[in-house]
């Protein structure tokens, strides 16, 4: 019996904190507060009356000294689950008055010109600079940056990046930084940047993966890729964490950004200063090794990776899968999901996604279904990319019902379809004729909550204008200016044809 009042008293426990969380962000009247108090009052009568119940009629007495010290703690966790509400209601408030402030910030520095001075205006305001408050103002502008405005963004944020460093009782923080030197990088003022660069280092401000990552996706199209990476590996404050090393850290950030080249060229230079690879290094290089097309360098980095101790991790299982499926060697495959198991690895729905990938532009349709029932069978649940990767192998393949088929699966097995699924969708149906079909699930899926991106409004547009709909391709332009979506992406858009 005291279990069961120990788990009802977790569970009403449980129902105030969600209680409190509900009272912060939906309480908008007074009303609502009293029936909420109402609510309130029931669960801890309940509460009482629950661990009332489960005392014996026959120690009455024990039951009345014991409520005692019970009441006492009652009042106790009440007080403590006031204070908790009075937190989150804080923590709400503080939230929308930082929001508000950051719009009002935000439209100060959009007045900003000649004649009017935008840091007496902030002055004005008289808000609270926070962590919070710089973030929401330098993210606003960083969303609204376009080829056309992107100098006086640079300007603006730089200008409220000054000014709240400039107040008492805060400090710019890592992430503040990298907020501006996206700015920065998004307008390609490079120079400023490193300037941002070497104000951190000298406020001892650690230079993170991240910070490295920001430059090498900016300053890799200046073509200075090689000297970020040198100043980065020289630097005595690059923090590399959570990586083995600096090298690590770079190469796991060029992977990213597909500088393959570039990775083979770090890698020399980490042997070079007596690094030795591990588990990640190898999976790094040898997937470079595989997209620059050196399978033979591949093999024998996976041979030596053996050799000096490194065992295949998920990782490495995932590349070898995906280059057997691209090599459409469904059979390689099989003995490789085999090898995983005896390893300990149990394959994973990313192994089995990726290996149907791969097999669909190998252009084998019959191991792509072979492989999805067997991902089933072994009770991998198929996600949302699975299901969206066999619907474009289908579609690939010219099986546009049996991709028809699939979009059903999604929905019987409770998966909601994403703008890639949709998108792939309207291709097919494009492909297959059925442009009225397509512009009815344009529609679909902004009545089920899944906002369209740019690239569903290019191959809509693309196709329809490449048969001849000009009428139909104007509507969906219309449409989408009418939301408020990717205006300043209208004259490309205009221009497009099927690719």
């Amino acid at each position: 019996m005291l279990s069961i009042a120990q788990i009802d008293h977790r569970f009403v426990q449980s129902i105030f904190c969600f209680c409190g969380i509900s009272r912060s962000i939906c309480s908008t009247s007074n009303g609502f507060i009293d029936g909420f108090q109402r609510i309130e009052k029931y669960l801890i009568d309940y509460r009482k009356s629950s661990n009332c119940n489960t005392v014996s009629d026959e120690n009455q007495e024990e039951e009345s000294l014991d409520s005692v010290g019970t009441s006492g703690r009652y009042e106790e966790e009440e007080e403590e689950e006031e204070h908790h509400q009075q937190n989150v209601f804080n923590r709400s408030s503080f939230l929308r008055n930082t929001k508000n402030a950051a719009a009002m910030a935000l439209k100060v520095l959009q007045q900003d010109g000649p004649g009017f001075d935008a840091r007496s205006a902030l002055d004005n305001l008289e808000i609270q600079v926070s962590g919070l408050l710089v973030r929401e103002v330098l993210i606003g502008i960083l969303k609204n940056i376009n080829q056309a405005n992107r100098e006086r963004c640079v300007k603006l944020g730089y200008k409220f990046f000054i000014w709240s460093g400039q107040k008492q009782n805060y400090n710019h923080t890592v992430n503040t930084y990298h907020l501006i030197m996206q700015i920065f990088a998004e307008s390609q003022e490079y120079k400023a940047m490193w300037r941002l660069l070497d104000e951190m280092t000298e406020k001892g401000y650690p230079v993170t993966s991240r910070t490295f990552n920001i430059f090498i996706c900016s300053c890799g199209e200046a073509g200075i890729a090689k000297k970020v990476v040198e100043r980065f590996i020289k630097s005595n404050s690059f923090n590399f964490r959570p990586f083995k090393h600096s090298f690590n850290a770079i190469l796991h950030s060029l992977h990213a950004i597909k500088h393959y080249n570039l990775i083979e060229w770090v890698y020399q230079q980490m042997l070079a200063d007596g690094r030795q690879p591990d588990t990640l290094t190898y999976n790094i290089i040898m997937y470079a090794k595989y997209r620059l097309g050196r399978l033979d360098q591949f093999h024998s980095l996976f041979d030596e990776m053996g050799r000096n101790g490194f065992p295949p991790d998920l990782h490495t299982f995932n590349i070898l899968l995906h280059i057997y499926g691209r090599a459409n060697k469904p059979a390689e495959a099989v003995v490789h999901l085999s090898m995983m198991k005896e390893a300990g690895i149990e394959p994973n729905v990313l192994h089995f996604t990726n290996l149907i990938d791969a097999l669909s532009r190998a252009g084998n349709m019959d191991a792509c279904k072979y492989f999805f029932d067997l991902m089933v069978e072994q009770g991998c649940e198929p996600d949302v990319v699975a299901y969206t990767v066999m619907i474009n192998a289908h579609i690939a393949g010219g099986q546009f019902e049996k991709a028809e088929e699939m979009f059903s699966d999604m929905f019987d097995n409770g998966k909601i379809p994403n703008v890639y699924t949709y998108n792939t969708m309207i291709r097919g149906l494009c492909m297959a004729g059925k442009f009225e079909y397509a512009c009815l699930m344009l529609k679909e899926m902004e009545s089920r909550g899944c906002n369209p991106n740019f690239l569903v409004y290019k191959t809509l547009v693309s196709f329809l204008k490449n048969a001849g709909k000009v009428f139909e391709a104007n509507e969906v332009i219309k449409g989408m200016v009418e939301k408020g979506q990717y205006g300043h992406l209208l004259k490309r858009i205009k221009k497009y044809k099927r690719c």
